[in-house]
């Protein structure tokens, strides 16, 4: 959802092209995105930070509460700290910036469409490396310590914290995607998070690794 039709244009193009996915529909402002969402319920909404009357934050906000199945994919030119944690907060799926390159974009919406969690990875180690610095405050509560964690759901955590989707994790801890899936559900619940993006961050948070120097 965005309100630039050109923008909107050439993304729904992009989009459109591929054969696994759908354009189902297009919005320009939060409101109408809202009602179309409700009606249309797609698996992933694209969802641009400012635009008229109700802003995308506050779109996502209330688009998730409504429908948790709905997964918020954020596509902005704003990379400040601040937007990231916000759309976080707000109960995106994702953040990408409008430069990503097209390829990019479609492995993002894939990503969030199959239930994991996505930021570029430019967003991504300003975000890390801000909340190690004690810069910014987080949305993540860890609730259990480390010491809650099992060895395994520790490996797994560092796979998550490094950037790995499942399958890699898998092929590097000799064990199925289904486990690593297995491993996941429960480490985000011992640590009270609710993605891999969180659980990245409270992996930062809770010293299990740093930030490169």
């Amino acid at each position: 959802m965005d309100d630039q039709l050109m923008i909107r244009a050439g993304i729904s193009a992009i989009v459109g092209a591929e054969d696994d996915l759908e354009v189902v529909g297009e919005a320009g402002d939060g409101q109408a995105a809202l009602d179309l969402a409700a009606r249309l319920r797609p698996d992933v909404v694209l969802m641009d930070v400012r635009m008229p009357g109700m802003d995308g934050l506050t779109a996502t906000a209330l688009l998730t509460a409504a429908d948790p199945r709905t997964k918020v994919l954020v596509l902005t030119t704003f990379h400040q700290d601040r937007y990231v944690y916000e759309a976080l907060k707000a109960g995106a799926a994702g953040f990408v910036l409008k430069d990503v390159l097209p390829a990019d974009l479609l492995a993002a919406i894939r990503v969030v469409a199959d239930g994991e969690a996505m930021l570029s990875p430019a967003v991504t180690r300003r975000l890390i490396d801000a909340f190690a610095d004690g810069g910014l405050t987080g949305p993540v509560e860890p609730g259990p310590r480390l010491a809650g964690l099992t060895p395994r759901e520790r490996e797994v955590l560092l796979g998550i914290a490094s950037g790995q989707s499942n399958a890699e994790i898998g092929a590097a801890l000799g064990i199925t995607t289904g486990t690593v899936k297995v491993h996941v559900n429960a480490l985000l619940a011992k640590l009270g998070v609710r993605d891999r993006v969180q659980a990245t961050i409270a992996a930062y948070d809770l010293g299990l690794v740093r930030p490169r120097t």
